[in-house]
């Protein structure tokens, strides 16, 4: 039992799996949207593969004449021979499309979960408004005002953050990272590797 009505209660587990699923059940209403994030935080964690790829590329065709390294089709079809007109045309390829529709990705994504973020957030204290609403009134004698008026306003608005950037930051981070680790195996893999004699 609490010293005094002003302490706070002993954390839990860092993580709860019960806690989380009743979490992510307030999602439900707005799946399409959620949907459309993850899809958007997927493009996002793909294209941050693609600098490492076209940076090997132009080692490879422009800086390094003796690698010999294979071009797909598209590319071999689309770079110049020349040094300088080749590299140009990567750095346009890194521009245009790479950082233009990483931002867009970004930005769309970011949008999305703000929003879900924010309607979450909204049916979450609705409910704990309402369940307020129909306790007795000894309850508040029991629990000070002010905690209560903490949990409903401070502590959603730490669940909204959840919701609009953590779970983006988990996704984007995990989609990136597994993105470039198979461009990079992929690299490794079809390099041509001479056997030391």
């Amino acid at each position: 039992m609490p010293d005094s009505l002003h302490d706070e209660e002993i954390l839990g587990k860092a993580y709860d799996s019960r806690l989380m699923r009743r979490l992510l059940a307030y999602l439900r209403p707005y799946w399409r949207m959620t949907l459309f994030a993850l899809v958007a935080i997927l493009l996002f964690g793909v294209l941050q593969a693609v600098p490492p790829y076209l940076l090997k590329v132009e080692v490879d065709r422009y800086l390094d004449p003796t690698a010999h390294a294979q071009l797909p089709k598209f590319l071999s079809g689309f770079l110049s021979s020349n040094p300088l007109v080749g590299i140009s045309q990567i750095a346009l390829i890194l521009f245009l499309p790479t950082v233009l529709l990483t931002f867009g990705l970004e930005f769309a994504q970011s949008f999305a979960m703000q929003v879900v973020g924010q309607r979450v957030m909204y049916d979450l204290r609705q409910q704990l408004f309402a369940h307020l609403q129909r306790l007795q009134m000894s309850f508040f004698d029991r629990n000070p005002v002010g905690r209560l008026v903490t949990r409903v306003t401070t502590d959603v608005d730490v669940l909204n953050d959840l919701f609009a950037s953590g779970v983006v930051a988990i996704f984007g981070d995990v989609f990136s990272l597994l993105a470039i680790v198979v461009v990079m195996l992929k690299m490794n893999l079809s390099s041509p590797c001479s056997p030391s004699r």
